[in-house]
């Protein structure tokens, strides 16, 4: 497991719940990495020749590994970044439900594209380029990985993951499950890096492609390295998704989507919604509904099950949100559910509830990640689209109206990637996941995020 004492080591697990460090790991050292290359490269080989049959069956023994091993990665999650346990649960259910659709839809997916042409015969196969660098984050420190790995995985390719500096504990799990369920040595290695060897990661002719979930600073900085190395990248930066309701929605539906959305994952998630707009009709009401439903939620111990908001993952996160609060405030807003840093041990945020947020506030601006929940009104659909599009991003967004006609509209001038219709925002392994704007390139997941790693490789037949 390579574990040092805390002074010895870059990568440390530490309980958010407590402040305490309960492990430190070494980086990997220049021998250890170019072994992950050399068998990274060696296993793509390997599963090429497999074919997409034999990766399909992999995919689904790794579902099984994962709901086998499903208590003890949940809670490893809870104790590295503090997901309450209920939740963690849930994360690695998803994985492996996706690794089961993706085995089950995905061959359909990759079959060859036949064109009509001049030719006898013309088509576009789908290969997969070889190993590809995961840049991923600490939030969903298995979904993130598998969302990626599985349709990547199945269309021919292999993965180097260099996750996040705080969930070492975690990328091990993950890195032993795979190997339990049967996976060729070198399909998924875990690599601890510093930031300078992520960019000769980068460089070395053997890694293919780059993707990275992560900030918009980082995304931006990693696509410029693989863009001067002629390599492709694939980003899933932040969010500030818009949760739009008017007034003729189910009102006591929307209310409970809207909180239980912007509180998923203690509201430390990229997709997620993160600002809420509603028509001024109803606005008194939902704001009045809204915070009641939320001072109901319970916050504290992630272990326990009671608790629906755990803390959030590091000190330094939590001490830039209550900055955030502070500037939001001074810059006009109120808050009608006080909340905040809250102190103690651990990293834990209570929620808040802002209301007389205008555009230029920091609350309308920027990306909130943790339970702070901005409320602005609108007089109609084109001002709720002018405040839905009013920032940088473009990850996702939820209309919540009865309206079909309406929902058309909204759904055709919405900037995002996504647009939810009467429902959560989220991802799902049937359907496309990924942004526009500050939100990112290229998709992930369904038929669209399959193709993104592979050669579209034309076949014309004379």
């Amino acid at each position: 497991m390579n574990l040092l004492t805390p002074s010895q080591s870059m990568f440390r697990s530490v309980n958010p719940a407590t402040g305490e460090t309960f492990g430190a790991y070494r980086l990997h050292d220049g021998v250890e990495i170019e072994s992950a290359l050399a068998r990274s490269s060696a296993a793509w080989r390997t599963i090429t020749a497999a074919g997409v049959e034999r990766r399909a069956q992999l995919l689904l023994s790794l579902a099984d590994r994962l709901e086998a091993n499903l208590e003890n990665l949940a809670r490893l999650m809870t104790l590295e970044m503090g997901k309450p346990i209920n939740e963690a649960r849930g994360e690695i259910r998803k994985c492996a439900a996706t690794c089961r659709t993706t085995a089950e839809l995905g061959p359909g997916w990759l079959e060859p594209l036949e064109v009509p042409s001049p030719a006898r015969a013309s088509r576009v196969r789908y290969e997969g380029l070889g190993p590809i660098l995961a840049i991923m984050p600490w939030n969903f420190p298995f979904w993130q990985v598998v969302r990626f790995f599985a349709p990547a995985f199945l269309a021919g390719n292999t993965t180097i993951v260099k996750h996040a500096e705080n969930v070492p504990a975690c990328a091990e799990g993950l890195e032993k499950v795979f190997a339990d369920a049967g996976m060729p040595d070198g399909v998924l290695v875990n690599l601890r890096v510093d930031h300078p060897t992520v960019a000769t990661l980068i460089a070395d002719p053997r890694i293919r492609s780059v993707t990275v979930t992560g900030s918009v600073r980082a995304g931006r900085t990693i696509a410029g390295i693989a863009g001067a190395a002629g390599k492709k990248a694939v980003l899933e930066l932040g969010g500030s998704d818009p949760f739009i309701v008017f007034a003729d929605a189910d009102f006591s539906a929307a209310v409970k989507t809207a909180v239980a959305s912007r509180h998923n994952n203690s509201g430390q998630s990229c997709v997620c919604a993160k600002r809420f707009l509603v028509e001024q009709s109803i606005a008194a009401d939902f704001t009045e509904a809204f915070v009641e439903a939320t001072r109901k939620l319970a916050y504290g111990d992630p272990l326990d099950e009671k608790n629906a908001i755990g803390p959030l993952a590091r000190a330094d996160l939590r001490a830039g949100l209550q900055d955030q609060l502070d500037r939001s405030v001074a810059g006009g807003a109120r808050m009608a559910l006080a909340g905040g840093s809250v102190a103690g041990a651990g990293y834990f945020f209570a929620p808040t509830v802002l209301t007389n947020v205008v555009d230029d506030n920091v609350a309308a601006r920027e990306e909130l990640f943790g339970p702070v929940a901005p409320i602005l009104p609108f007089a109609d659909e084109a001002e709720a689209l002018r405040i839905a599009n009013g920032t940088e991003f473009g990850l996702a967004s939820a209309v919540w109206t009865r309206d079909e006609d309406r929902a058309r509209r909204m759904e055709a001038g919405i900037e995002a990637g996504a647009v939810f219709i009467n429902d959560m925002v989220r991802s799902d392994a049937h359907i496309s996941f990924g942004g526009i704007k500050a939100s990112g390139y290229g998709r992930e997941l369904g038929k669209v995020g399959i193709h993104e790693f592979t050669n579209a490789k034309t076949v014309w037949v004379g």
